[in-house]
């Protein structure tokens, strides 16, 4: 540690200061004195004086010199400060564990994001090792605010692979799904507006709505069509909807794909309205067929729908990177987004562009379908075999829910007190909507890996609930 010259005596002082030898108001010797005893130059002695008063045990007076600081008691009151509680909304919160918690891999049906074995994890973090060798310092930079231009492009060649063509100046890169929604939503919206959703309809998409302040008009989804557009074409003609948020494949939470029919159909509606489609197309990858469904954006020709996506549900879901292609709509959106913030993580940026240029996705996605349709077949043989007779369970061609639906006379009161004793997790059919008309239904995740136990969890739950009707 380095030591100054006038430690020599402002030692000394400090330690009768300390010893009570010298007592607040005693005057020190002068700087001439300091100087002959301890051999110092004048700024050293100075600069001891100074150091003395910056901690606070020597005060400065004008032509009279230097003395002993009065160290008087400070007086400190007794007051604590008294904060209000944090108020948390119930209901929220409720909602958001009912969706998102987490007990075991065997009993947990609830979670619609990959589970920890189902994750690539080798292949994201040999990627992201990388990326960070390549890029280095770069990546603690803002990269622009709409995206790095190199994964705009390589997003919308993927996308014009599956027949949906769009200009990559149209696409902005978001943190994640839901801020595509919400800027989505406010480049087309003002609060008070009304929109339209699918029904039921994923409690995330309904805060996004809330938060906005717009009002929702809930839509049905149809087993077989994908979506009720005669009720969507009455509702057009009541009300100034705004714009529609639908999920045309593998919906959240049914698993229902939408025909092309339909797509088209809906996409006429629209148009004959002027109103805004905003397209979830999270799940597109995840199909059980052949090939990947077609989306309502690639009908588009006069630009009415906007479409968004991430890879959260497909590799990761603490990787939050998504996508918004815009189109007409690119200015406002464009300020949106830099208004909910300046960039997206460089890193995740540069993770998904290598992922995407070396097909390392492609082929992920083609194990982790594979094994989702396997786990759903399971799923779905144990479900009809075990729940009570009249029961229905939607069979997806893709994406990760199940959709269950009980029959009339079941007392689903005390199968969900039956659930939460047993830690078994689905999520009941209300969480997915404003009303009451989904109290006989429940979503089933087959995101996690489903094991032997698993399975058995299942069928002691269906037998269960036999017992409730």
């Amino acid at each position: 540690m380095k030591t100054y010259k006038y430690e020599a005596f402002t030692a000394v002082i400090e330690e009768q200061i300390r010893n009570r030898i010298l007592q607040s108001g005693d005057k020190l010797p002068s700087i001439r004195e300091i100087k002959a005893k301890y051999s110092l130059s004048t700024s050293s002695v100075q600069n001891g004086f100074e150091y003395l008063i910056i901690k606070g045990l020597v005060e400065s007076s004008p032509r009279s010199g230097y003395f002993v600081a009065d160290k008087r008691e400070e007086n400190i009151p007794e007051f604590r400060t008294k904060l209000p509680p944090v108020v948390r909304d119930e209901v929220f919160m409720k909602n958001m564990l009912l969706t998102s918690k987490r007990i075991s891999e065997s009993s947990s049906f609830n979670t619609a994001v990959p589970g920890d074995l189902l994750i690539p994890q080798k292949l994201i973090l040999r990627t992201m090792q990388e990326v960070i060798r390549e890029k280095g310092a770069s990546l603690l930079r803002y990269y622009p605010s709409n995206g790095l231009e190199a994964l705009r492009k390589q997003i919308a060649k993927q996308m014009g692979i599956y027949g949906c063509r769009f200009n990559p100046d149209e696409l902005i890169i978001t943190d994640g799904a839901l801020q595509a929604l919400t800027i989505a939503l406010t480049s087309v919206t003002r609060a008070g507006d009304v929109v339209a959703v699918d029904s039921p309809c994923v409690f995330s998409i309904l805060e996004v709505i809330a938060n906005l302040g717009l009002k929702v008009i809930e839509v049905p989804v149809h087993y077989r069509s994908g979506f009720d557009t005669d009720y969507f074409r009455k509702v057009c003609g009541e009300n100034n909807v705004r714009a529609l948020i639908v999920t045309p494949n593998f919906h959240n939470p049914t698993g229902i794909m939408m025909s092309d029919d339909t797509k088209k159909e809906l996409l006429k509606i629209a148009e004959d309205h002027q109103i805004c489609i905003i397209e979830n197309d999270m799940y597109s990858d995840l199909y059980f067929e052949e090939k990947r469904p077609s989306s309502i954006k690639s009908f588009d020709e006069k630009g009415r729908v906007i479409m968004y996506s991430s890879f959260s549900k497909t590799l990761a879901p603490g990787i939050r990177l998504g996508w918004l292609c815009a189109g007409q709509f690119y200015a406002r959106a464009e300020r949106a987004k830099f208004a909910l913030g300046r960039s997206v993580s460089p890193l995740y940026q540069e993770l998904i562009l290598k992922l995407l240029q070396e097909n390392s996705y492609e082929r992920h996605l083609r194990s982790f379908r594979k094994k989702l349709n396997q786990q759903a077949i399971q799923l779905l043989e144990v479900l009809r075999k075990s729940f009570p007779e009249g029961s229905y369970f939607h069979r997806p061609q893709g994406g990760y829910s199940i959709w269950a639906q009980m029959p009339e006379n079941m007392d689903m009161k005390r199968f969900h007190q039956y659930c939460e004793k047993h830690n078994i997790l689905f999520t009941p059919g209300n969480t997915f909507s404003l009303t009451d008309k989904y109290d006989h239904h429940f979503r089933v995740v087959f995101a996690e890996r489903i094991t032997p136990e698993s399975l058995q969890v299942l069928d002691k739950t269906g037998t269960k609930a036999c017992e409730f009707m």
